[in-house]
């Protein structure tokens, strides 16, 4: 199997969401979960998305892990390697975006970046460098409360500088607007004043359509799945994608087995989707300070669960409000609030499959990364899109034989997403 685009994803969630628009885009793409082992035969696609959980560990790690997985890929033939980053840029002023991509630069003998988070489908746009949210400026959106990284500058410049060696430059909008050849001449400048890294504007898919094609003639760039729209389209333009191998209609093969859905994320959006999930199936919320003191709250809810599961869905959630979850850092730290439900939805997760759920929506960057190591699946093939940049997955190799799964970002899908999500699986 030879790569035609690789990609390094720093976190499933986010993985799920730009091999899915590689899909929609024209592309065959598997997702792996890690770097596979080499015993995994992996279907014929044109495309890999590696999937890490480097978004919020330690610069070093996330450094050392995307090297590791870019090596991978570039032994597989891929030419261009997208370092797939959240749509909101969160991070901290220690990376990971900034380290992380200097690194797959230096990997690849240098050049310059371009590096957008841009994805209108998603209301994510970027003008004069600075990242908007359904129309807010970053700071102003929900996002100056993430529970892991408060985002309080939309300035993206400022905000990448922070995290280089180097100094940022920024493509702007009226350049970009220009076409391919201007965006090649500014670079160009930036090439010779030395910068290696470029914020990019992108306002509609067009602005995509222009950077995708710049950047697959570079070896390395740093975007959400919205540069990954303009990487597929150019690659389906320039001719070399073949027919045949993988599709969307093998990974939505029915299974058998029961169904639920776990929740982890915080965010407004799984909040809503919750309550309008609770008049069509049984919903167990549970008490996050619970799941700090001890186990019970975890055996509690699998013996609610298992007296509830063969007669239809069910949910567990251990989402709350982001005045609980603040209040809960307070007390016990960020990291120990966080491990301990990222660790309680996983031990729920993995005995839901145990007793016989095929069917899964995880809903939750940071849940799904956690669920999905537990349960040990290798690779997905990727299926239908839900809502954007949600797809059904098909598991690749899995131990506990096929499985179907939706891995949600917090801030992803319509309100009625989780009904809408198992009802596609069947």
């Amino acid at each position: 199997m030879v790569i035609l685009l690789g990609s390094i994803a720093d976190d499933y969630t986010g993985a799920s969401d730009l091999a899915n628009t590689l899909t929609k885009n024209g592309l065959r793409t598997v997702q792996t979960v890690g770097i596979p082992d080499p015993s995994l035969a992996l279907p014929d696609v044109d495309a890999v998305v590696v999937s890490l959980k480097i978004r919020s560990v330690p610069a070093s790690d996330a450094v050392a892990a995307a090297a590791s997985a870019e090596r991978w890929l570039r032994q597989r033939g891929a030419g261009h390697v997208l370092y797939k980053i959240c749509s909101t840029f969160d991070s901290t002023d220690a990376g990971n975006i900034g380290p992380v991509t200097e690194a797959l630069s230096d990997a690849a003998g240098g050049g310059i970046v371009l590096v957008t988070p841009a994805f209108p489908e998603t209301g994510r746009t970027v003008y004069l460098g600075h990242l908007f949210v359904g129309g807010q400026p970053l700071n102003e959106s929900p996002l100056k409360d993430h529970p892991l990284n408060p985002m309080h500058d939309a300035n993206l410049v400022r905000v990448l500088t922070r995290q280089s060696r180097n100094v940022v430059g920024l493509i702007d909008l009226t350049t970009i607007a220009a076409g391919p050849g201007a965006v090649k001449a500014r670079l160009d400048s930036f090439r010779t004043a030395g910068i290696t890294a470029v914020i990019a504007d992108a306002i509609f898919e067009r602005d995509l359509e222009t950077l995708g094609e710049v950047a697959l003639e570079t070896s390395v760039s740093t975007g959400a799945s919205g540069l990954g729209l303009g990487l597929a389209r150019a690659l389906v333009r320039s001719g070399r994608i073949s027919s045949g191998g993988a599709t969307t209609a093998d990974a939505i093969r029915p299974v058998g087995g029961l169904s639920a859905v776990v929740a982890g994320s915080c965010s407004k959006a799984t909040l809503h989707q919750l309550d309008i999930a609770e008049r069509s199936m049984p919903v167990l919320r549970l008490d996050p300070e619970q799941l700090l003191a001890g186990p019970d709250e975890i055996a509690a809810a699998i013996s609610w669960a298992g007296d509830r599961i063969s007669a239809g869905p069910v949910v567990v959630a251990a989402s709350a409000a982001p005045e609980t979850v603040s209040r809960l850092q307070s007390l016990y730290g960020r990291e120990a609030t966080g491990h301990a439900i990222e660790t309680a939805t996983s031990i729920i997760t993995a005995e839901l499959v145990e007793r016989g759920v095929r069917r899964l929506v995880v809903a939750g960057g940071e849940t799904s990364g956690a669920a999905v190591d537990r349960l040990a699946i290798p690779a997905f093939l990727i299926g239908p899109e839900i809502a954007p940049g949600v797809p059904v997955l098909r598991t690749v190799g899995n131990a506990q034989g096929d499985m179907l799964l939706a891995l949600k970002s917090g801030n992803f899908g319509g309100e009625d997403f989780f009904t809408a999500a198992l009802a596609m699986m069947h």
